[in-house]
């Protein structure tokens, strides 16, 4: 049980990270600040996506996270 709470806490912080790195992405889109390009954030933005679904999927597939049942 307490794996499952390290887990959910992970994927938290993940979401933040996406979110963090697309506020970045914004604010050098907005300022045209040259020095960073703006492609580095989203590419990690993206990054981070993909480590979530994957982890999502490892956790379905061990049983850790179970979907919702179908609605019909």
């Amino acid at each position: 049980m307490d794996f499952v709470i390290v887990f959910k806490v992970i994927l938290v912080l993940l979401l933040l990270m996406v979110l963090f790195n697309l506020g970045r992405a914004m604010v050098i889109m907005i300022r045209r600040d040259r020095r960073m390009p703006m492609s580095r954030f989203l590419g990690r933005r993206v990054w981070f996506s993909a480590v979530i679904m994957l982890l999502l999927l490892l956790a379905l597939a061990l049983g850790l996270i179970t979907p919702n049942p179908r609605p019909y």
